[in-house]
Parts: C-alpha cells; sequence; structure tokens
C-alpha cells in the first residue's frame, strides 16, 4: 500500500466511522418469504462433516442435522491423484486440524432459507447444499489449498471467504457460487466481518499459527497479520491497520498481533478482538485509530505454560456482543471457561466452565450467549443478565462456527438422509 500522510488516515478513519454508523439491514432481515421461516442457529461440528441445526432460544433443542460432505468420495478421489493437493490435505489433518480432517468451518443460509453454504477447509471449497434434499447446488474451490471463515453481507446475497494458503477472500454470489470479487490479504486469512451497511469488509490475518516459534521474542517469524478494510463493491483496499504499531505505542511490544474473532459496537464505533496466545481482548476505537483499554481475563492453573500446545496459538478464541451493546461474551479456549463481561466497566462475571470452547455468538432473543465447546461436543447458552449457564446441547464432533440462520418453518433435516 503507498504510503498515506497522517493527515489522509485520519480522514479515512473518519469518514470509515461515519459510514459505519449508517443505519443498515442484517444479514437476517426480513425477506418476503420471512413468514414461512423460522429462526435457528446452525453448528459446524468439523471432524465429523456435519451441521447440527438446533433452535436459537429457549431449550436450544435440536431440530435436525445436514451432511455437508455428500461428495466425500468424490473429492477424496480428486485430492489422491494430486500429490500436491495429498500432501496439504495430509497436511492440514496432522497441524491445524489436530490430527482430524477439517470438514466444515463455517455456514451461513441463504436469505430464502433454502440452502445452507458451507466452507471446507480440508476440501478448500465453498459448497451449497439444499436443506430440502442435502444436495449439493454449487461448488466453488478456493484459490490454494484451504478455506476458512466466511461473513454474508446484510442483505443476505454475498459471502466472503478466507482462503487461507493464497492470501486471498473470495466474495461470492450466496445463490449461484459464481465470484463477484476478491481481494489479496495479509498472511492466512482468517475472520471477515461485513460493515452493517454493507459497504466495506474487514478482514483479519493471523499469520503462521502452525509453527513452533511461539516464544515472543520470534513473534516475528509469523508472518504478515494485519487488518485489511476494502470497498464492498469496488474490492479496492481503503485501509490496512497493523495492530503491531498499535500495541507497540501502549507498551505491550512483547504481545501477538495476529487479530483472531472480533466484534464491533453496535454503533461500529470501538473494535473488540483477540490476539494469538493472550487471555483477553482489545478496544480499539476507529477514529482515533489506536488501542484503548486491554481487558487481561483469568488464567485457568491447569493450562500448560507451553505456547507450543495451545490449539493454532489461540489462547482464547471466540468473542462476541450482547446486541444492546452492554455485555461481552469470550470464549477462554485453552483455559477452559466462557464468561460474560460488562462493556462499561471490563467487569468479568462468574467463570462458565466449558471444555474448549471455541466460539461464541448471541442467541436469537438476543438475551444469551451460546458458546461452542469443542471439547465436550456441546454447544452451552449463557444469560448475559446473570452471567450464568442455562443449558448445553449436545451436537456432533468438535463444534466450532455458530451461526444464526433461518429455515422453513416446518423444516426437520433433509430427505436423503
Amino acid at each position: 500500500m503507498p504510503a498515506s500522510s497522517p493527515r489522509h488516515l485520519c480522514a479515512i478513519a473518519a469518514a470509515l466511522a461515519l459510514t459505519l454508523t449508517a443505519p443498515a439491514t442484517t444479514a437476517l432481515a426480513d425477506t418476503p418469504d420471512s413468514a414461512a421461516l423460522r429462526e435457528v442457529l446452525f453448528v459446524g461440528n468439523n471432524w465429523d462433516g456435519t451441521a447440527d441445526v438446533i433452535k436459537s432460544t429457549g431449550d436450544f433443542a435440536k431440530i435436525g442435522r445436514i451432511n455437508v460432505i455428500p461428495d466425500k468420495d468424490e473429492r477424496m478421489a480428486e485430492i489422491n491423484a494430486d500429490p500436491i493437493k495429498w500432501i496439504y490435505f495430509m497436511a492440514i489433518r496432522n497441524s491445524v486440524g489436530e490430527g482430524h480432517d477439517q470438514f466444515v468451518d463455517d455456514m451461513y443460509a441463504t436469505p430464502d432459507g433454502t440452502a445452507m453454504v458451507v466452507s471446507r477447509p480440508s476440501f478448500a471449497d465453498v459448497v451449497s447444499i439444499d436443506l430440502a434434499t442435502g444436495d449439493i447446488n454449487w461448488r466453488f474451490p478456493v484459490s490454494g489449498y484451504r478455506s476458512d471463515h466466511m461473513a454474508v453481507s446484510p442483505d443476505g446475497t454475498r459471502v466472503a471467504v478466507s482462503a487461507s494458503t493464497s492470501n486471498t477472500v473470495h466474495v461470492l454470489d450466496i445463490g449461484t457460487g459464481e465470484q463477484v470479487g476478491s481481494f489479496t490479504t495479509g498472511d492466512k486469512p482468517h475472520e471477515n466481518v461485513f460493515s452493517k451497511d454493507g459497504k466495506y469488509i474487514w478482514n483479519m490475518s493471523i499469520g503462521d499459527v502452525n509453527t513452533a516459534l511461539d516464544a515472543p521474542w520470534l513473534d516475528w517469524t509469523k508472518g504478515d497479520r494485519r487488518i485489511t478494510v476494502v470497498d464492498a463493491t469496488t474490492f479496492r483496499q481503503v485501509k490496512v491497520i497493523d495492530m503491531r504499531e498499535r500495541l507497540d505505542a501502549i507498551g505491550l511490544d512483547d504481545y501477538s498481533d495476529a487479530v483472531r474473532p472480533a466484534v464491533f459496537s453496535p454503533d461500529e464505533s470501538k473494535l473488540y478482538f483477540q490476539v494469538s496466545f493472550f487471555n483477553g481482548f482489545f478496544e480499539y476505537d476507529i477514529a482515533a485509530d489506536r488501542i484503548t483499554r486491554t481487558k487481561t481475563l483469568p488464567e485457568n492453573p491447569d493450562t500448560s505454560e507451553d505456547r507450543t500446545t495451545w490449539v493454532n496459538d489461540s489462547r482464547h478464541h471466540g468473542i462476541t456482543m450482547k446486541p444492546d451493546g452492554t455485555k461481552l461474551c469470550v470464549a477462554g479456549t485453552m483455559d477452559d471457561y466462557a464468561v460474560v463481561v460488562d462493556r462499561a466497566t471490563l467487569q468479568q462475571g462468574p467463570l462458565v466452565p466449558a471444555s474448549k470452547p471455541y466460539w461464541s455468538t448471541v442467541s436469537g432473543d438476543g438475551k444469551a450467549c451460546v458458546v461452542s465447546e469443542s471439547g465436550a461436543d456441546q454447544v452451552t447458552a449463557i444469560d448475559f443478565a446473570t452471567g450464568r449457564k442455562l443449558v448445553s446441547v449436545p451436537v456432533g464432533d468438535h463444534p466450532q462456527r455458530v451461526r444464526l440462520a433461518r429455515v422453513p418453518a416446518d423444516w426437520t433435516g433433509p430427505s436423503a438422509s
């Protein structure tokens, strides 16, 4: 990116902040057929290649299950016939997959509720699966050899997916799978977030998380890690944010600058984000372009201090916010708990025991935080008001991403299964 003057960067930051606060629709906005749909939660079971569909409120009971790898034999035949694809497939299994194949990372519903769009890391693709039949509607192979986190546009018509080995984000038409644009990122693009008005896409690149060079003084070996902000129409780069500079400015030069899960405040003036190896999160003021607060959360005394044992450089991985902006909910992945934090005071609530919680999202009514317990094969709902556990529901093997979605009101699972 060409060098920019401080005045120019400030102008961009101010423009972004003003644009981000504009009124906007949401990914679950009403559609002409919305009366025939009901809100649910998709739970991606990464290691067994399924997605459970559960209620989005109340008892969070299971409604149905989807096989997201109905074409497994065909995909494996392709991989086994190509030595390079096979090497990458096995590398994923033995590194980020912790000895398992990664069959579902992220998933969203189409606006009409007829299909689920899924990123499949081990197959390096995105597919659309018909919720009525379980058949594949379309398939998009990403560039490189692994797909990762996705984001859906506020109107539900486009989906952005990170291609982690090619430093690329593809933006697809959610109905057809056709690429409408793409952009380059830092090393190993990870989280994607659309602004509420759909005008910008924020991508966070996390660098090399599967090396053993995890000591703080070796952090520079992890690669080019940055936030890339692009125009969601032209896909031209608007801004790059290097958190290394912002962390150094507050004396945290020994902290990683690999931004992991992140969430905006309701007015999108603040960004709350996690970084590799850190048990806590940061608050970043977008217009001021600086980190304004740091929250360190408790360490579990049973958690190993050997960083190489932490999954993909994570210590905490998963952060969401109550819709009114008053509470945050954090997944303390390697510390085996989840916790609600007051946003104004940063005072934490009770630690809720959880087995390797990998993600957190908000329930359909906004009253609870839902975390995926990848170590216990269940999801757990936590009351935002009290910070205490409400209920746990069994799901498939190694649940990771959990997303709100809408499906037909009478849906109980694909007929093909």
